[in-house]
């Protein structure tokens, strides 16, 4: 069974430069070490997933704008993360705050095309 999240996660972007942490703001569910635990709708951008550093992704406006100024050549700009729906697919066993928990094997989908995954979810337990 995977791990579930907890606040301070290590999170990886595919177009990110840097690896964020995950904050979660709501501390009624404490997991272990009494750190509150993620659910699925923990993917509020630049409030539970802060930016990945510099963004590569030539779906991202400011990164194709750069990137024409530069004549083409791939121009980098700071990561504001877009993330628009929930994580996925969530744990299908445990609930926390009447959602599904966050577990290591969850991402989220940012609009410029990133996919944000958890490289280290903090937790050394599994609850079901």
């Amino acid at each position: 069974m995977p791990l579930l999240v907890r606040m301070g996660a290590m999170m990886a972007c595919s177009f990110g430069a840097a690896p964020a942490t995950l904050a979660v703001l709501d501390p009624t569910t404490i997991l272990e070490d009494a750190m509150p635990a993620a659910n699925i709708a923990d993917f509020a951008p630049m409030v539970n997933i802060p930016t990945f550093g510099m963004c590569n992704s030539i779906a991202n406006p400011t990164v194709a704008a750069a990137t024409a100024a530069a004549l083409g050549v791939l121009t980098p700009m700071p990561c504001i993360p877009a993330t628009s729906a929930p994580w996925v697919p969530g744990s299908p066993t445990t609930l926390l705050r009447n959602m599904p928990a966050l577990d290591q094997t969850c991402q989220c989908l940012c609009m410029w095309g990133g996919a944000i995954s958890i490289s280290m979810p903090g937790a050394t337990k599994t609850f079901d």
